[in-house]
């Protein structure tokens, strides 16, 4: 198991580098992970683009992080497998970008408890803003605003 100090000073090592080098090529960091998955460590880079990412799009860039990555030596010789990563299509919105991104899109709103007269503590509904106070959603022509701090999760809403 990873210590979460040493997780979080190996992402922030990372995130200058790798911000840097998707920018030089037109991709959007979204998120950094290092965690360990079947008994290895693996630095997790989450990337978007509009028209969405490609398994080229992430083969090009492992390839261009792989360089400034061995140089920065973010684990201390550590090994670790990089991946690079579309977010997916249910990952929760973690930055403000992230909901900006999806403003006019389905989203669920997760509640940790019901709203008002309701009783589910989820909502379905189209995503109009968010700012630093609350998110507001579309419910059918209803909008409704629900302040930051009573959502669990929000992310995009897709149906089976």
């Amino acid at each position: 198991m990873l210590g979460s100090f040493i997780i979080n000073n190996v992402i922030e090592k990372v995130r200058p580098v790798a911000e840097g080098v998707l920018d030089g090529m037109g991709y959007e960091l979204v998120d950094i992970e290092y965690k360990t998955l079947y008994g290895e460590k693996h630095l997790i880079i989450y990337i978007a683009k509009d028209g969405g990412v490609s398994l080229d799009d992430c083969e090009a860039v492992s390839n261009a992080l792989d360089g400034p990555l061995d140089a920065l030596d973010p684990t201390g010789e550590a090994p670790y497998c990089l991946d690079v990563s579309s977010p997916g299509l249910d990952r929760p919105f973690k930055t403000q970008r992230d909901f900006e991104r999806n403003y006019g899109e389905a989203v669920e709103v997760k509640l940790y408890a019901p709203l008002g007269d309701r009783k589910e503590k989820l909502i379905v509904g189209t995503l109009v803003c968010r700012n630093e106070k609350n998110v507001t959603i579309d419910e059918n022509g209803v909008q409704t605003v629900i302040e930051n701090s009573k959502i669990a999760l929000v992310r995009p809403y897709v149906e089976f």
